[in-house]
Formats: C-alpha cells, structure tokens, sequence
C-alpha cells in the first residue's frame, strides 16, 4: 500500500476514477486497514460487487500510481427514505447498496475510507468534490449521508449530551476530525441519529445525519433529466435455452458437432446467451467401450476437460455469443472432485461457478464436494449468477447473488424424474418472484443405460419472470415440451426488472426488513 514517500515520485499521478472489479482485492485491503481498531470491518468481496453492480457510477477510487488509496460509495434513494431517521445496515442494505433506486432524488454517500498512510493530501476532499459532481450530472437535489464522530467516546463526559457537543464543533469551539471536515466542505447538520451503527466504539454507535444541496437544482428541467438505471445493459437481452437430448457417443469430435450446433442456432437467432444443462458432458462416458466405476468415470471424464473448456471457449467468440455450458465434474488439485459450471463470455474470458451442495446420489456416486465460493459474475449485457440444479432449492443463495447485482440467474439442471424435476421448478419460480429477477432453467432428456447416476432424464425447461405485469401471465417467458430436444427463446428487458422493482404491485426487494434479517456470507 502506498506511503508518505510515494507522493515524491513524480511519475505516480493521484486521480479520482470509476471503481471497476479490478479494484475489489485493493479495496478489500483498504477498507480493512481505515477501520482497524475502530471495532468495524473492512468489506468482503460480496459487498463491494453489489455497489458496482447496483450504480456503477457512483462508486468512485483515488488512485495513486498503481495503488487505490480511497474509495468513496454512493447510491441513488428517495427523499422521503434518506431525510428520516434510519440505521446503516437498512438503508445500504447491509453495505451491498441493495437500496438502489434509479428514480431517487438524492444521493446517498454510504463510504467514503482514504489509506491512513497517505492522509493529509485532501484525497477525502477529492472524493467528496466527484461525489456533488455526479449529483449535479444527475440533477439531484443533493447528497445525503450519516458520518462518523469518532472523538465522541473521548470527550463526551464533558458535556450534558451527545447534541451538546456536536453544537460546539458546528459552532468552531470544538474539533472532530470527520464531522469538522464534513462542515468544512459545505455539508450541514440535519439530525442526530442514535444507534446507526452499533459497532462504532469511537462514536457510541452514533451517526451525524448531514445534507448538502444541489445549488444547480432549481435550474435544471425535470423533464430533461437523463435516468440511469445501474449498469449500461441492452433494452432487450436474448437467451436460449438447450433442452440437450442424452445419447450414446462415438467420440469426442461428435460431441463437439452437436453443441455446435446448437451454439450455432442460437447465435443464428442474434441471441446473447445459450444455457446448456447440467452434467450433460456426462454422455461422453459413452464413448468408452466398457461400463465404468465411479472412481474411473471421473478420471476419464476430467481428461476430457481441456478439450471441453477450448472447444466452448472457442465457440463463444467465433459465434460471438456467452456461453453457460451447462456442468461438468472436475478434479480440482487437492484431488478432491467439485461439480462445476463454466461461463465462456464472448470477449474470451471464462469463469467458473462450482455447485455449493451436492445431491446425495452425487455425493454417493461421484464423492463430489460442494464449493465455498459464490460471485457475480460481469457480462457484456450486466451482472449475472449461476447456481447449478439443486442449489436453486436453497434461497440464501440467490439472495447472495442479487446483493450482488445480479439480474438474470442461470440454473443449468439435471433430473431423473417428475418429482425431481418439480422441485428445482418450483423453486426457481420462487426465486424469480422473491429476488425480482429472471431465472432461466436449461435440462437433459433422453437416456445413458451405460453411465450411471445419468440413467434417465426428465425435463421442462423454462425461462421464468417475476409476476406482474411488466411480465407474461403466468411469470413464463418461454416454456419447453416436456422430454423432447429443442431450444426456448425469450427476450428479457432489464428495463422491467427496474420498473417491477421500483413502482410494482409488490417491492419483494425493497420492502424486505434489513433491520430484523438478512443473509451474511462466510464462504469466500
């Protein structure tokens, strides 16, 4: 992390920029060592995805050299929410900006950290100045937050109450380092607010409620103000779904002509995603001449997976579509077995999402373990999440992937029966209207007599949306024939989403009560 002495390089320029994704490990470390001893946390890595995600261009980071050495959070709220008493975890929604509202009047300024190496060169000013500047680029009435008083458990035995002392540092005859800077950059106190954040030692857990205003508001046009609604993402995103028909196979280039052609099929129809099932590489195992064990299944299995990853990652940018391609047992290098998704988008890069609870039959017959880690995953059409079959039964999951940011989830399946296959549908439908997002399902049919655990097949795919009435009827964008091979299509408008969030019949999102619940993550 950078020091004092960086500054006299003249080649290591000090800028304020956009954070990216990139920035997350730096910040993780920042924000770490600005609240050491403070009895508060720095930020995990799931939070810090949901503030990009949810307004990108509000998060910004001072930069020295190669070094982020500030970050300052932001996130867009009504005025009737941000001007009343409130805590932190309910109004930042547990520090993942989950709160967002596209349509908000104010600017609410949930972070702002600077590395205490380099304090004393106003980087807490230059994030403050980029901060009122978006709020005039956006034509908000103003900025609004709730800062610390860290010199309050310190002084406050010499005064009669907490309001006391914060009118002696209004007045100048007191000094807080945060709330004095706070005055000094034309910020004004509107409230005292009692328990905000209970962890902070140093400010009794009190938190001083300070506004600015926009001095440019009255002369801008309402009507004239341009929306933006998190990330840039199309007005329409495409999705194919593969219902994949399980068959006995020759050899690897077989397998390689028929997803082909479906990735092709799907590109044919300008589409931005496919989605094929899970394990459906599993009818490779065909292709030995002789019944195999579970043991010797996956090592010849896990010697087909260089091939499979070049081969998606090939076609993903040769047919300049992003590729969930379904599931696929891998032998990770502790030599234990995960169950995991790849993610080929079409810039070239790939992601891998391992399955967090496997099945009984997995455990039993494939002795695959469950992965630790769960994370948005960017896209060129916005944030996306991926939970493989029966991780879709648990909700804390999706939930974790919508602080996130995401919009779309994708559950790559893998059912034998009726029953089975119900199971997984009907919770993904729950997902869709608990979360607001679209879920889109991608199964196997057909039958592998020689493979085991893949026996038979039984599936309806389906592309599934919250229910309302931005949305079809039935929350069904697209449905498949049960137990036949085709593709479903549909067009996902993230532009609904927005709409059904904000001013629906229902807020499932924002009606949730961050002060009673919510989901934290110890997994990395």
């Amino acid at each position: 992390m950078a020091t004092h002495s960086t500054f006299q390089d003249a080649s290591k320029r000090l800028f304020i920029r956009q954070a990216t994704r990139d920035d997350i490990p730096q910040l993780m470390q920042l924000s770490s060592k600005a609240y050491a001893g403070t009895g508060m946390h720095g930020y995990s890595s799931g939070p810090l995805q949901g503030q990009m995600h949810s307004f990108p261009q509000g998060q910004f980071v001072a930069v020295l050299g190669e070094h982020v050495v500030g970050y300052c959070a932001t996130f867009r709220v009504a005025e009737d929410v941000a001007l009343k008493e409130h805590d932190w975890a309910s109004i930042t929604g547990n520090g993942y900006a989950s709160r967002h509202d596209p349509e908000g009047d104010w600017l609410y300024g949930m972070e702002v950290c600077v590395d205490p190496d380099v304090r004393g060169y106003r980087i807490g000013q230059r994030l403050y100045n980029a901060r009122k500047q978006l709020c005039q680029d956006l034509g908000l009435k103003g900025v609004v937050f709730v800062g610390r008083l860290p010199s309050l458990a310190k002084r406050i035995k010499r005064f009669a109450s907490v309001q006391e002392y914060v009118d002696h540092i209004v007045a100048g005859q007191q000094r807080d380092p945060v709330l004095s800077f706070q005055l000094h950059n034309g910020f004004r106190v509107h409230g005292i607010i009692s328990s905000y954040l209970d962890a902070d030692r140093e400010s009794l857990g009190y938190g001083i409620h300070l506004t600015w205003q926009n001095p440019k508001v009255s002369s801008i046009n309402s009507a004239q103000r341009q929306k933006k609604y998190g990330a840039r993402v199309p007005d329409s995103i495409r999705v194919g779904a593969v219902q994949y028909m399980q068959r006995g196979l020759k050899s690897f280039d077989e397998f390689v002509e028929i997803v082909t052609y479906f990735v092709d099929v799907v590109a044919n129809y300008k589409g931005d995603f496919v989605v094929f099932p899970e394990l459906f590489a599993l009818q490779l195992l065909s292709v030995e001449q002789d019944e195999l064990g579970p043991s010797a299944a996956i090592e010849a299995l896990s010697q087909y997976t260089p091939r499979f990853c070049e081969t998606f990652r090939e076609l993903s940018i040769r047919f300049n579509i992003n590729i969930i391609a379904g599931s696929h047992p891998t032998l990770m290098d502790d030599g234990s077995v995960q169950n995991v998704a790849y993610i080929f988008l079409r810039d070239g890069t790939v992601h891998t999402q391992a399955k967090i609870h496997p099945t009984p039959n997995e455990s039993y017959w494939w002795n695959i373990r469950g992965g630790d880690t769960l994370t948005a995953i960017d896209t060129d059409c916005g944030p996306i999440g991926v939970l493989i079959c029966y991780d879709s039964e648990f909700p804390e999951l999706a939930r974790h992937l919508v602080d996130q940011g995401i919009r779309i989830l994708f559950v790559p399946f893998c059912t034998d029966e009726r029953q089975s296959y119900l199971r997984v549908r009907y919770c993904c439908q729950a997902r869709a209207v608990e979360n607001q997002i679209y879920v889109v399902m991608a199964g196997n049919v057909g039958n592998l007599p020689k493979v085991h655990n893949m026996d038979i097949q039984y599936a309806q795919s389906a592309i599934l949306t919250p229910c309302d009435f931005p949305f079809a009827r039935d929350g069904i964008a697209a449905d498949s024939t049960p137990n036949v091979e085709m593709v479903l299509f549909a067009d996902l408008r993230p532009e609904s989403l927005e709409l059904a969030r904000n001013s629906g019949t229902v807020k499932n999102l924002r009606d949730r009560r961050h002060d009673l619940y919510g989901v934290q993550w110890r997994g990395k």
